[in-house]
């Protein structure tokens, strides 16, 4: 989807505090003809201001022409809403366990958010296409694990359905939901969710948008590049822990099944997604074999 913007043309909509405007087009024939997946979520997703920032990143990326497909998150709005509805969560694993009543309001969550999202980008020009259970399902799974209810992990992914909107210069804007073979909603872990696409259409990155700097040391300095096998050594001595652990996980799985490289970069900084793309610095922790 990559087209030809002149130097002159970039400036025109090229953020103050983004990357040097003059390396810009350089980056540009980098990623032609490839596919960078962008993850959106955690705790970024509660600031409007991050989000804003966010929308207009992404707006600013279609304009260059480059292909980004957008991956979803939702969990802080889902906690909210099921707190609204004075419904307790139970978790495995860092897992929810989502019975028939929270698969509902997941799902619901989740829909309206996409259409937030897509709104964002239609109001500064940019088109997008809405992925979800209810509008052309892209993902197909199975269940995970009995004990967790409606939660899935993906088993097939509708690459055309994906293509088609690059194709007619849509975003594709992806929510973490998917259908079993029955047509039943199942919930899906947002980095599995876009680790899952990445893999399949084989993208040149998978950017991971978080609310921390990327991956730390054991002396808590962060690290800009890792090989995979590093990473799981990381784990074995407990340096990563808790929630950072599955996020891991889909990085490494991801680069060793055909994604050229995953970033985990905190999304609260401004413009983080162009400082990553359009810099030899990048931003963030780049994860690659």
């Amino acid at each position: 989807m990559s087209k030809e913007v002149s130097l002159e043309e970039i400036k025109k909509f090229w953020p103050e505090k983004a990357p040097d405007v003059n390396i810009v087009q350089k980056y540009i024939s980098k990623y032609e003809k490839e596919k960078i997946v962008i993850k959106y979520g955690g705790n970024v997703l509660i600031d409007r201001n991050v989000f804003n920032n966010f929308i207009s990143d992404i707006n600013v990326l279609n304009k260059l022409g480059l292909s980004i497909i957008v991956v979803h998150g939702g969990g802080p709005r889902i906690k909210r809403e099921l707190e609204k509805k004075k419904i307790v969560s139970k978790f495995i694993n860092g897992l929810r366990v989502t019975d028939k009543n929270i698969i509902n309001i997941v799902e619901e969550v989740l829909i309206d958010f996409n259409k937030d999202i897509a709104t964002s980008l239609e109001k500064l020009g940019t088109k997008s296409a809405s992925f979800h259970t209810k509008t052309d399902n892209i993902i197909e799974v199975e269940p995970e694990k009995e004990e967790l209810g409606f939660v899935g992990i993906p088993k097939k992914i509708n690459v055309n359905l994906i293509q088609d909107a690059i194709d007619n210069n849509r975003i594709p804007i992806i929510a973490p939901l998917g259908l079993d073979k029955n047509k039943q909603t199942f919930n899906i872990n947002g980095d599995t969710a876009a680790s899952a696409i990445a893999k399949e259409i084989k993208s040149r990155r998978l950017i991971l948008m978080t609310n921390v700097e990327g991956v730390y040391d054991d002396r808590k300095k962060l690290i800009s590049e890792i090989k995979p096998f590093d990473l799981e050594n990381l784990i074995k001595w407990k340096v990563v822990q808790g929630g950072m652990i599955p996020k891991i996980e889909n990085c490494v799985d991801a680069v060793q099944n055909g994604v050229r490289g995953v970033v985990i970069l905190d999304g609260r900084k401004p413009h983080s997604i162009l400082h990553e793309i359009f810099s030899d610095k990048g931003s963030g922790t780049l994860i690659r074999e």
